[in-house]
């Protein structure tokens, strides 16, 4: 079924800012992302609110020794297992969701008027990369422990949905993003998973979920895979990776063809030197450039212009706050540049 929402390049953020005071960074969400803001994660607040630690409440076996959460394996978790499926089957409520200690920009958002936008955005780790990077006692992932890693995907799949019903009391269409940076090492032996499995655990959470579903991934992977999936929006570093996607027009056409759209990473965000670098004018050049190429390959240009977004290539948590912003300036200056090329192009044509 294809969606009607229609973006054309409106802007949004992937998650992570580098602030540490919840108020200021929903501010700069408000200011540069007015149409689709996306509630800011700050992983420099507290530890707590790493994007790996945020979901790990509830969670069977999970304990925090020291510095390190781990699942330990050498207790019994069936108790804990069986409410888990009590919860996912409805049979209990009591699912644990973010709290304002892990989610202080989450905690914030809520209690925002986003009454102008058109859509709000929510992102939760990807249970490929949350199962790859949380471990048993012995420092296995639990995502290669066959009944952890079911478990991985029925809880994140509670977690989004979850988080999905806070998000809609702030606007009637959400957008629900999974973050799978692990799967930039898909296909080598740092992520030994079948793509079977990869489809199965991301079906899984978003099955879930009712609105707007997305996928991202910071880096190169089989951008087939994710194609494939039922998510509604691919969301990658288009700045360093869109030739990459160019390799897939057949997957591409077909993930358009049922009403998909694209999440063009398009300001850099690996350092603050790499943000000064650029400006509105450079990026909407690199991003037409890339544009042409997938024209080349014959994916529909017309289709593309109208199913796209534009984010900052990663989350931004690693940059300095004045960085930051500036990201999030040139997302929306880029957003105003492309949105008044097309409104001209449809008065002129």
């Amino acid at each position: 079924m294809i969606n009607a929402f229609c973006p054309e390049f409106l802007p949004t953020a992937v998650g992570s800012l580098p602030h540490r005071d919840p108020v200021a960074a929903c501010d700069l969400v408000r200011r540069y992302l007015p149409e689709i803001p996306a509630w800011p994660q700050l992983p420099r607040r507290d530890p707590q609110e790493s994007i790996y630690l945020q979901y790990g409440s509830g969670f069977p076996g999970m304990v925090r020794e020291g510095d390190r959460s781990f699942v330990d394996r050498r207790r019994d978790l069936t108790p804990e297992l069986e409410q888990l499926y009590q919860r996912y089957l409805g049979e209990s409520d009591g699912t644990p969701g973010l709290t304002p200690e892990c989610a202080a920009g989450f905690a914030h958002f809520l209690t925002l008027d986003f009454g102008g936008a058109r859509a709000v955005k929510g992102q939760v780790i990807g249970p490929i990369s949350w199962g790859l990077a949380v471990t048993d006692q012995d420092r296995r992932a639990i995502l290669y422990d066959e009944l952890l890693a079911d478990a991985v995907g029925k809880h994140l799949r509670l977690q989004a949905a979850w988080q999905e019903r806070q998000l809609r009391r702030l606007a009637p269409q959400t957008i629900m993003f999974l973050d799978e940076p692990y799967l930039a090492s898909y296909g080598s032996a740092y992520v030994a998973v079948q793509r079977e499995q990869v489809l199965s655990l991301i079906e899984e959470v978003l099955a879930g979920l009712q609105g707007l579903t997305g996928i991202h991934c910071c880096g190169n992977t089989d951008w087939s895979l994710l194609l494939e999936t039922s998510a509604n929006i691919l969301n990658f570093d288009a700045y360093h990776h869109a030739e990459t996607l160019a390799l897939y027009p057949e997957a591409l056409q077909t993930f358009l063809d049922r009403g998909g759209m694209l999440a063009w990473g398009i300001v850099p965000v690996d350092s603050d030197q790499a943000v000064r670098a650029e400006t509105a004018e450079s990026l909407v050049a690199r991003l037409e450039e890339a544009l042409a190429r997938l024209a080349a390959k014959g994916v529909s240009g017309e289709v593309l212009r109208a199913r796209s977004l534009l984010t900052p290539a990663c989350g931004m948590g690693t940059l300095s706050e004045a960085a930051a912003e500036q990201a999030l300036q040139l997302v929306a200056e880029v957003s105003a540049r492309m949105r008044a090329h097309a409104l001209l192009a449809r008065r002129t044509g």
